[in-house]
């Protein structure tokens, strides 16, 4: 995994997660799709293989730039800004 300077302005601890599922996909009648929590702000979105890409529109509506999976044991990071995982 690569380090972006990103990484190192989080916030620590890592928020919270604001609900446990997107809570964009449930309003919208939606089942989603692998989710993600952002670690700037603790929203939980879905991925880009859901209909709506809820996570990748709060990074475009925030510019909050990296994002966790939040699928049970997976940790992977996301860096929207560089593109790749950190």
């Amino acid at each position: 995994m690569n380090e972006c300077p990103h990484v190192a302005a989080l916030p620590h601890p890592e928020p919270a997660p604001m609900s446990e599922t997107c809570l964009e996909c449930q309003a919208a009648g939606s089942h989603p799709v692998q989710l993600r929590l952002c670690l700037q702000c603790g929203h939980v979105g879905c991925c880009d293989s859901s209909p709506f890409q809820h996570a990748t529109a709060h990074f475009k509506e925030t510019s909050h730039p990296v994002m966790r999976t939040f699928e049970p044991g997976e940790s992977w990071r996301w860096c929207f800004v560089d593109g790749s995982i950190v």
